[in-house]
């Protein structure tokens, strides 16, 4: 994050109203800080331009999502369709909907270099952890969308992990509390009418080398969601809950670069994160 803007306030703000100056200059700084970070450009060799932060989110998420389509072995209608109520949801204008095409396009190519894209993405995130897991996140869910997770798109969906800075069992782990995340999704939830008691929140399958979605969503799953354990006593939960919650504020994602049009996508997290704390709490007797 820029500190010119906190340095600058301070200074201004110290020299004309003397010690509360200088906090309401920091404040002030801050906040500009924020917004030329928002508003910043990085380069990418890939795209071939330098764009904002935004933009670059929006554009390596549609390269990797056709990417990810091809690794199935081909791309079907179902993808295309996935990808178009992306955009539908995103609410793109005509000129980002056009960018947003041609980097589906561009990820299906044979020769799409995946390490390249996402260390460049990477880099250009400034390497904030919240921000590039929000990136995984859009990227599992839409692996997720028919129900299960083929070995071929794990794989890919690992590489991508591998370059975000995630080792194997953080990834497999990621994967799990995402699938369970799933489960408590406004849609799933809502059409079920409540929470329902069952084994496990999600079936890996050997045949398929992947998740394949079972009736959902069960206390299981919200233990899954937050990363604790039913051993785990309230103020652990709670503290899980937390940091998932600060992690995951749709605000502060923006702010660090994740595109408007994705803040719906940001808050149906935290409400897949708030029912699992909910349900967690509910089923303890926890107030």
């Amino acid at each position: 994050m820029n500190f010119i803007g906190k340095f600058l306030g301070l200074i201004i703000g110290w020299k004309l109203g003397g010690f509360f100056g200088a906090i309401c200059g920091v404040i002030l700084g801050h906040l500009g800080d924020k917004k030329l970070y928002e508003l910043g450009t990085v380069n990418s060799s890939f795209f071939k331009s330098k764009i904002t932060r935004q933009s670059l989110f929006m554009q390596t998420t549609f390269a990797v999502l056709g990417h990810l389509s091809k690794a199935k072995g081909r791309v079907t209608e179902d993808d295309i369709q996935l990808a178009s109520h992306l955009m539908q949801q995103m609410q793109l204008d005509d000129v980002n909907r056009r960018l947003a095409q041609e980097a589906f396009t561009r990820g299906k190519a044979a020769d799409f270099p995946l390490r390249q894209v996402i260390r460049e993405f990477r880099l250009g995130c400034g390497q904030r952890a919240d921000l590039l897991r929000m990136f995984l996140h859009v990227q599992v869910q839409a692996a997720f969308a028919d129900a299960q997770l083929e070995q071929s798109e794990k794989e890919v969906l690992y590489v991508v992990g591998e370059e975000l800075g995630l080792s194997r069992f953080q990834f497999e782990q990621m994967l799990a509390m995402e699938f369970a995340a799933r489960q408590f999704s406004r849609a799933g939830y809502q059409q079920q009418g409540g929470y329902q008691q069952r084994d496990y929140g999600y079936q890996q399958h050997q045949q398929y080398g992947g998740y394949q979605t079972t009736s959902g969503p069960t206390v299981e799953d919200a233990y899954q969601v937050l990363g604790v354990s039913a051993t785990d006593d309230h103020p652990t939960v709670k503290r899980a809950y937390r940091r998932l919650m600060n992690e995951n504020h749709p605000d502060k994602l923006v702010a660090k670069g994740l595109p408007k049009e994705m803040l719906e996508m940001a808050k149906e997290k935290t409400q897949q994160i708030q029912s699992a704390y909910d349900l967690i709490c509910k089923t303890k007797g926890w107030k």
